[in-house]
């Protein structure tokens, strides 16, 4: 069974009907309780980073989120469910984010003809081997909606990147049980699927 966060965030009803049509048991819950007793999560979610952390704070989610990291169950983040992941945002100065990876939140920079926020389809590329991506070829399409992009600390954790107008995206993140896409799979149609079936394969870390 997969527990995706319920935060009041957008787009967590699409995440839950992609895992519906893989045949995966899906319960959109801020219940502790079934949180820490399922077999993965997902933290989705399109809106703004503080606002997003003040309701996970709010709900009492975020020792919930880290605890279950901490027991090695697969953590999934999803667009704004990665950011909320890093340290910090440009959208929200002075708000501290979930800080389970090293990195931050920063605005695509202006640029002549280049549309902000940057919504559409991108390929790929694989700095490092990934696990969500077993199966998908690079230059692979997935779907983007997002004004701020992440920028890792570590490059090591970086499974896949894409480009917008001269800017380098990391696009997914990978460590140990905690996985990370900034595009959207559940909206990325065979690929993205692909994405989240090799996510509900993995198992749990000891």
């Amino acid at each position: 069974m997969t527990a995706i966060i319920d935060y009041d965030a957008g787009n967590i009803r699409s995440v839950e009907k992609a895992l519906l049509a893989l045949g995966e048991e899906a319960i959109v819950t801020r219940d502790k309780d079934i949180i820490l007793s399922a077999d993965r999560v997902i933290l989705p979610g399109v809106g703004a980073f503080g606002d997003a952390m003040n309701k996970i704070r709010g709900y009492g989610l975020e020792d919930v989120i880290k605890e279950v990291i901490n027991k090695g169950t697969p953590f999934l983040g999803i667009c704004l469910g990665l950011q909320l992941m890093f340290e910090r945002s440009d959208e929200s100065k002075g708000v501290s984010g979930l800080g389970i990876l090293k990195g931050e939140i920063l605005r695509i920079p202006d640029e002549p003809g280049l549309k902000i926020p940057h919504i559409g389809w991108n390929s790929l590329k694989y700095p490092n081997q990934g696990k969500l991506y077993l199966g998908i070829p690079e230059q692979s399409y997935v779907y983007f909606v997002h004004s701020y992009y992440l920028k890792a600390e570590e490059d090591d954790i970086v499974v896949a990147a894409t480009e917008y107008g001269n800017t380098l995206i990391h696009a997914s993140v990978e460590k140990n049980n905690v996985f990370a896409c900034q595009f959207h799979p559940e909206k990325s149609s065979e690929v993205g699927l692909t994405i989240l079936k090799n996510f509900i394969n993995i198992k749990k870390e000891d």
